[in-house]
């Protein structure tokens, strides 16, 4: 199948090269001559290498910006968050419908997944050339980790896809890659989260590099989807006792860079460093109030507890003033009703850097977009162990410290609430402690929910004849239709399309 073989080269070009925005599927120019006859010549190459893997977390993810993982852009697929700007493809697909040629992340999570799995499995066919002992150990079970971290994504969004683990130098260009069913791809991701987690550092996240407790975070993921459970508390109870990670005393400091570092709560991030690796659109503040690009709706709002801080902490409310962050001098900036933005909608706090005055082009933002948290594990453990065993003690324990966080400081759960009552109190914590992280679509998904709570989903309670889309089929996404057409007779599309 010879699409999928260009985009498997391009991908282990780009591994020793590094990423670019603008990378086309079908790009492989004159610097395919960078091979295993001139590279895997000294552990430099090893270096460069393993860095290009990483680099895969800044490829093109939809119309806004150069990074797939601007994670706030899933929030645009659900209840909690209307685009405006279709930044990630959101808009589009809950209004027109997800199509096999939509674009924004139903067609780039598909291809750059793939890119980065050929440069992954180049990675690991030629790393033991260069390297040795306790680093070739790790460099491996990082190489691991991102093989599954792709294969994870592209199970949750696409069912059943192509498994392969090849060498992309070594690939017969003549043989067609069948698709393999979505438990068989999930089983695979466990099996890398394993190797992963024998290899890697037991050490806190210091960003960047994935560590054990990342891995095992991942693993959680995956039985969740697989609704395993009692492995997945478990798993999960391995990161609580292993005591590397920590709530942080400070909810905002994990969204802002000058607490991101310190911060032992975060388990995987993408990581920017200003001035060569920086957020497009003016450190998101262009795009997220000048533009109305991310807009909280009514209907999150009224899902937080009264009193609960995480509302101010997370949202710009009318009337806020620079006391309380507000980054503009004109109060007709972007306000709900004025200029670009929508009315009826509320003003995203998180993410921005507090202090900033008047943002325009030319700031330069860098903080990292987190991936996991470990808010999002304890609340994990309590779902999988209140679903294999009921809500005891533990389950208490685990979302009653998230809520009791410093700052936040919600009052504990009652007691004696049944499974189902339990149920619906951890999927509403989840539902306000993570706007905004890319957390909500795939919740919905796996708790098979997603077209009872999308699904004629009026964004904009002033009118109530808009309403978000959300089909049956849509729980395995399209294909991209340019990879059917160029692979016909090998590669059939999902159902329903």
């Amino acid at each position: 199948m010879k699409t999928f073989h260009k985009i498997i080269f391009s991908g282990m070009i780009a591994a020793t090269l590094g990423t670019g925005c603008k990378k086309s599927l079908l790009d492989v120019n004159p610097r395919d001559q960078l091979s295993t006859t001139v590279f895997w010549k000294s552990e430099k190459d090893a270096d460069l290498a393993l860095t290009g893997l990483y680099n895969y977390l800044y490829a093109t993810g939809g119309n806004w910006g150069c990074a797939q993982y601007e994670i706030m852009g899933w929030d645009g697929y659900t209840d909690d968050v209307y685009s405006q700007h279709d930044y990630g493809g959101g808009r589009s697909a809950t209004s027109s419908g997800i199509t096999p040629t939509s674009g924004g992340y139903v067609a780039n999570y598909y291809a750059n997944n793939y890119r980065a799995l050929a440069a992954i499995n180049s990675f690991l066919a030629n790393v033991d050339k260069v390297l040795s002992g306790d680093k070739l150990t790790q460099y491996k079970a990082e190489a691991h980790f991102l093989r599954a971290f792709n294969y994870l994504y592209l199970a949750q969004l696409y069912g059943n896809v192509p498994l392969i683990t090849e060498d992309p130098f070594k690939l017969d260009f003549n043989k067609g890659m069948a698709k393999t069913d979505k438990a068989t791809i999930l089983q695979f991701v466990l099996d890398e989260l394993d190797l992963a987690i024998a290899g890697l550092p037991n050490q806190p996240y210091t960003g960047g590099h994935a560590v054990k407790g990342t891995a095992l975070g991942y693993k959680v993921r995956a039985l969740m989807e697989l609704k395993q459970y009692a492995a997945a508390a478990s798993t999960a109870k391995q990161v609580i006792d292993g005591n590397k990670f920590s709530l942080n005393p400070n909810y905002l400091a994990n969204f802002y860079k000058s607490g991101q570092r310190s911060s032992r709560e975060i388990m995987f991030s993408v990581v920017f460093q200003a001035p060569n690796m920086i957020h497009a659109d003016a450190a998101l503040n262009v795009a997220m109030h000048r533009w109305g690009g991310f807009a909280g709706t009514q209907n999150l709002i009224d899902a937080y507890e009264d009193g609960d801080p995480r509302l101010t902490m997370s949202w710009f409310f009318p009337g806020d003033g620079a006391d309380k962050g507000w980054p503009f001098d004109d109060p007709a900036v972007a306000s709900p009703g004025a200029g670009e933005w929508p009315a009826n909608f509320y003003i995203p706090k998180k993410w921005l850097t507090p202090g900033v005055r008047n943002p325009d082009y030319g700031l330069q933002g860098e903080n990292d977009f987190v991936l996991m948290r470990y808010a999002d594990l304890k609340l994990l453990y309590a779902e999988a162990q209140n679903e294999a065993v009921g809500p005891d003690a533990s389950v208490y324990q685990q979302i009653n410290e998230v809520r009791a966080r410093p700052g936040v400081d919600m009052p504990s759960l009652p007691a004696g609430l049944s499974q189902a009552e339990m149920r619906e109190r951890i999927r509403h914590e989840r539902r306000v402690e993570l706007p905004m992280e890319g957390v909500r679509y795939f919740d919905l998904r796996r708790w098979g929910i997603a077209k009872q709570k999308i699904n004629g989903f009026a964004p904009n309670p002033a009118f109530p004849t808009i309403q978000l889309k959300y089909e049956d089929k849509y729980e395995f996404w399209p294909i991209p239709q340019t990879e059917i057409d160029r692979n016909k007779g090998v590669l059939e599309q999902n159902p329903g399309y």
